[in-house]
């Protein structure tokens, strides 16, 4: 007997491994797949496997500061010629004057010193050794005991409340294995929440970074199988046709679609003045017979918006039908679940539109699955007064995409506009270096992602 546990930890795991293929697949492939779900139960409306709910484990102060001494660790460590972590090294500094406040400055001190693979492995178990003794962390042990699975798989390798589980996993000598979430996440993003013994990637580049980032992982122990984040766009229950499209977003037919997709606020706070420009520039007629469709983010609330839905009538509205779980999580945008609806949503406007614009966002491969030309805007620099959103260019991940020349890049007004029309007139300019990057980004087909993830797993298990 083959038992799998999947734990899903937010409402975009949820849309990669609920949603695609991959739970029918394991299905098949396992005699029983057991879903631990940091979402609510009831969210589970379209799969036949059995569900159970966890509790979220709440840091203490120990917690928090040996985890973020870990963090703080792998990020000195690895800043070397990486502009993004340096970067992220920048964000994590604090100046506040309260107990984490100084515990930061504090930790900051002791990694200029203490940094190496094996004060991280140190600073890990001083974590772990930090909540052993919770109530959550033995209800965990116990819960797997009972359910004795053969591999538990964890669907988002960060979240810091599914290392309890790992620590009673390892404990029982349960075997792990984890997802790398997303295409930045290895390159410019902190440590994982906990060490795994196997690990799924999207891209030969992605297997070359974990075992750059990550020295103590084994090469046997990684395996390149694209990302379920793209499967849907090959599923035929997923898909619809340009009448239904155009009905639905109420667009002209005869007309080109311009698509906008924004980022959160956090990362992505000039969307406004990107969505401005253009609106704008289809008002004096320097962009001639288009729709223009802007998908707001699912991880927000889009209330920041509001004033442009007044200002310019013409702009259609595509509003993500992420609905809220829970509130009072501590990550509560993690509580947000994608519906069939949205998915059917998201793949007719990566079909249908004539063109991307977005802030650098992983939504330019969601595009280019499709074939369609991606203009990525950043006006913001260190001088001119907006958010300094060209920073992200010297990310590593996003290097690769400069690198590609499968994307525009517009750093002002003229530029973006000048891009919009080169790339309406000619839609396959720059089509080559989009199969180049696609390639370098997920180096697996999207037919069959969730077949290969689960026999993967059972070869594991």
């Amino acid at each position: 007997m083959k038992k799998l546990g999947v734990v899903i930890t937010d409402g975009v795991g949820y849309r990669n491994f609920v949603l695609s293929d991959f739970l029918t697949e394991a299905e098949k492939t396992f005699d029983e797949v057991v879903i631990l779900s940091f979402l609510p139960k009831s969210v589970y409306t379209n799969t036949s496997c059995r569900i159970i709910e966890m509790q979220a484990h709440q840091e203490n102060f120990k917690t928090w500061f040996f985890r973020k001494l870990k963090d703080v660790a792998h990020l000195k460590l690895h800043q070397n010629n990486n502009f993004g972590i340096q970067d992220n090294l920048n964000v994590n500094q604090s100046k506040v004057k309260n107990p984490r406040g100084y515990a930061t400055r504090f930790i900051f001190q002791v990694t200029s010193r203490f940094h190496s693979e094996k004060c991280i492995q140190r600073f890990n178990s001083w974590q772990q050794a930090s909540f052993k003794n919770n109530l959550v962390t033995k209800q965990n042990g116990e819960l797997l005991k009972v359910e004795n699975f053969n591999l538990l798989f964890f669907t988002h390798q960060r979240p810091p409340y599914i290392a309890t589980l790992v620590y009673e996993a390892e404990k029982i000598k349960l075997k792990t294995a984890c997802f790398i979430f997303s295409w930045d996440n290895l390159a410019s993003k902190g440590r994982m929440a906990a060490n795994f013994d196997f690990y799924l990637v999207w891209s030969d580049l992605m297997k070359k970074e974990l075992l750059q980032f990550y020295a103590k992982v084994s090469e046997k122990a990684v395996e390149v199988v694209g990302t379920p984040q793209f499967e849907p766009y090959v599923l035929p229950r997923y898909a619809t046709n340009k009448a239904a499209f155009c009905s639905k977003f109420d667009l002209d037919a005869n007309k080109k679609t311009i698509c906008f997709s924004c980022g959160d606020i956090s990362t992505s706070r000039n969307d406004e003045l990107y969505i401005t420009t253009i609106a704008k520039a289809i008002v004096s007629n320097q962009i001639s017979d288009v729709n223009f469709i802007v998908r707001t983010s699912p991880a927000e609330d889009p209330i920041r918006f509001k004033a442009l839905v007044k200002q310019f009538p013409f702009i259609k509205w595509n509003y993500p039908k992420w609905v809220l779980s829970r509130q009072g999580h501590q990550e509560e945008w993690s509580q947000r679940i994608p519906s069939v609806e949205d998915v059917i949503d998201l793949r007719s406007l990566l079909e249908f539109s004539d063109l991307n614009i977005n802030m650098l966002s992983t939504m330019s491969l969601d595009f280019i699955q499709f074939g369609k030309p991606v203009i990525n805007t950043v006006f913001g620099n260190a001088v001119n007064g907006l958010y300094d959103d060209q920073r992200f260019l010297n990310y590593a991940h996003i290097e690769n995409v400069v690198i590609s020349k499968a994307t525009k890049i517009a750093k002002n007004e003229q530029e973006l506009i000048n891009a919009i029309n080169n790339y309406l007139n000619n839609p396959l300019l720059d089509a080559e270096n989009r199969k180049t990057l696609l390639q370098l980004q997920v180096s697996k087909s999207l037919t069959e992602t969730g077949k290969r993830i689960a026999q993967t797993l059972v070869k594991w298990s």
